[in-house]
């Protein structure tokens, strides 16, 4: 069977599902790494705290806590690197015997559609198996430059380097972070993307469900009320090098 004969195969609602989906993580994307500037996001607004925790990190005696912190933030991205790759072996197995997966759609009457179009949909999982595995893998070597770097700190505060290798140790934290938000976004649409299995109209549901509940959790929840409240916002000037309160996302100094 050649290619245009497989593509003959979808529907132009399966399209057109599988567009919405992809737009949709896309652009979830897109706008949670890149908010407006009047509505920023749970993860921006984080961003900010995770410069001023280096910034303390700099006179904090001693210093186990820190390295505590950073620890689980490793364990954290190596269990769901660990758990993307089961995924993936588990996907791989599953299309080597799509055949089986065959015989239970036609069981539940999901319809008589030849092989191929099964382990195309299953490969679509396996996608964003291995993106969110990519990221993952990313996150937790980021998050061990960032424990490099504050080892780097010196424990004088008085250093003139002790404030900029935090503020660096800060950015890579948060380019970790990043990094371990998209692989979360890439499990979410993945499970979502399970639901092809049921139809186009499944996988549409399915998407934009998982659309409006990660934006939520990132513009309407309250975990973000609680960030925004700025009465913990301490007064900096560009010497001390902390985070301007006026401007998510922006270091002084």
């Amino acid at each position: 069977m050649i290619w245009s004969d497989q593509l003959n195969l979808f529907t132009a609602l399966d399209y057109a599902a599988l567009a919405v989906l992809l737009l949709g993580w896309m652009g979830a994307s897109r706008i949670i790494d890149h908010p407006p500037k009047r509505r920023p996001s749970v993860s921006m607004l984080m961003a900010d705290y995770r410069r001023e925790w280096l910034r303390h990190f700099v006179t904090r005696e001693p210093r186990i806590f820190d390295s505590q912190i950073i620890d689980n933030m490793r364990q954290g991205a190596a269990f769901f690197a660990s758990a993307s790759m089961i995924a993936i072996g588990g996907g791989l197995a599953l299309i080597g015997n799509a055949d089986m997966l065959r015989g239970v759609a036609q069981d539940l009457t999901l319809g008589t559609a030849p092989t191929i179009v099964w382990e195309i949909k299953l490969l679509l999982m396996l996608f964003f198996a291995t993106n969110g595995f990519l990221k993952f893998v990313w996150s937790h070597r980021l998050f061990g430059y960032c424990a490099v770097l504050m080892a780097a700190v010196p424990n004088d505060a008085e250093n003139p380097v002790a404030y900029i290798r935090a503020a660096k140790s800060g950015e890579i934290n948060i380019t970790a972070a990043r990094s371990f938000n998209g692989g979360l976004r890439s499990v979410y649409f993945g499970i979502a993307s399970a639901a092809w299995l049921l139809g186009a109209w499944a996988l549409a549901v399915a998407t934009v469900f998982t659309l409006l509940v990660i934006l939520r959790r990132e513009f309407w929840s309250a975990s973000r009320e609680v960030l925004l409240d700025g009465s913990d916002r301490e007064p900096h000037t560009k010497a001390t090098r902390g985070v301007d309160a006026k401007g998510p996302g922006k270091l002084l100094g």
